[in-house]
């Protein structure tokens, strides 16, 4: 849990200090990313840097409200190359930022 550096008093705050409300915004968070993470994946496939720009940035954003730190310092370092017309970055932190979804199942 340690790389998703996750300010949980901030996320809380953010939910009004419930936390029902909390799991269930982490809730469509995860199904988000699932759905942020599989476009990632067709960008890298068909090298379409918009494709991973897009979905990097909404995966940012999301995690960002939440507090979830190192989610949105890898999306954005995604987010950054792949604006500049480049997926490398994409590829090569693409497995990191996926495990690191992962690891919010166990939230």
């Amino acid at each position: 849990m340690s790389s998703l550096n996750w300010d949980k008093e901030f996320a809380l705050e953010q939910a009004a200090d419930d936390a029902e409300l909390l799991e269930e915004l982490l809730g469509i968070f995860r199904d988000s990313c699932a759905n942020d993470l599989k476009q990632i994946k067709e960008g890298i496939d068909s090298n379409n840097p918009e494709i991973v720009a897009g979905a990097a940035h909404s995966i940012k954003g999301a995690a960002a409200s939440l507090g979830i730190l190192g989610i949105r310092d890898v999306a954005m370092s995604i987010e950054t190359d792949a604006r500049s017309g480049s997926i490398t970055v994409a590829k090569n932190k693409y497995p990191f930022l996926e495990q690191m979804t992962n690891e919010l199942i166990d939230l």
